[in-house]
């Protein structure tokens, strides 16, 4: 109603960055883990080129993200909320931002939002606006 203008481009031709929700998200889980735990110390040993500072703030690039995702090894290690955020961010990647979306992806969002408060992790503007706002991401072609 407040728009003067027609938009340049049409809503389903708008593409959301999905790697840097994957990213974001990642971000978000690594800063959430005990720094004294076995699941932080591997993370420390896979990437032994990333710094400290890096690796506390959980500034990872894409190809760490790809590795993160498959390694099997890390959900052993995690504790049991830290597990539960894991495999829900999982989903979320799998079946939300990835190229298909699952038919539940509403829920798979929301089990996620609830996990994070569980474990009180900070989100950061842009998630927090993309898990807020469902409903427009539901019209934008995947």
């Amino acid at each position: 109603m407040n728009v003067e203008n027609q938009p340049l481009v049409k809503l389903s031709k708008i593409l959301l960055p999905s790697t840097h929700l994957n990213l974001g998200l990642i971000k978000n889980s690594v800063k959430a883990m005990n720094k004294e735990e076995a699941a932080f110390t591997y993370l420390r040993e896979k990437f032994p080129r990333l710094s400290e500072a890096k690796l506390k703030e959980g500034i990872i690039i894409g190809p760490q993200l790809r590795d993160i995702m498959k390694d099997k090894y890390l959900e052993k290690l995690l504790p049991d909320e830290e597990k539960a955020v894991w495999n829900s961010l999982k989903f979320v990647v799998k079946g939300f931002l990835g190229n298909r979306r699952a038919q539940n992806y509403e829920d798979l969002v929301n089990n996620l939002s609830q996990s994070y408060q569980k474990l009180d992790c900070n989100m950061s503007l842009k998630i927090h606006f993309h898990l807020s706002h469902l409903d427009f991401s539901q019209r934008i072609v995947v």
